[in-house]
């Protein structure tokens, strides 16, 4: 199982945050928020599907594009926390907590991303 892209530690982090990211969504008021719910959602799956997605590319210049795109969802998903903590559906601690996991996949997938563009210039 850990032979690929599940060696990553951006994926793993990403994996992590799409459970978190599920929890938070299945409580009370955020559960019927369809709108958020969903959106939420299918940017949190981007960023690990983006990463692995990636990963299976022939070449470094695709793997950065789709590191690229799971770097802006992950963005997208802390824009959307703000606003689930700004009406109530997560509390202060559970926007800290993802928060941070977000923070997390950001950095990593940076410096994976200088990496590779090191690597080939």
């Amino acid at each position: 199982m850990d032979k690929g892209f599940e060696r990553m530690v951006c994926w793993r982090k990403a994996r992590e945050v799409n459970k978190e990211i599920y929890n938070l969504t299945s409580k009370s008021h955020f559960s019927k928020d369809f709108a958020l719910r969903d959106q939420i959602r299918r940017a949190s799956i981007s960023i690990s599907s983006n990463i692995a997605e990636g990963f299976g590319r022939k070449t470094e210049k695709e793997f950065i594009y789709f590191l690229n795109v799971a770097k802006a969802s992950c963005y997208e998903v802390k824009s959307q926390l703000y606003l689930a903590l700004d009406v109530g559906y997560v509390s202060k601690i559970e926007f800290e907590k993802t928060y941070v996991i977000c923070e997390a996949i950001s950095k990593t997938i940076y410096g994976l991303i200088k990496h590779l563009e090191e690597k080939n210039s």
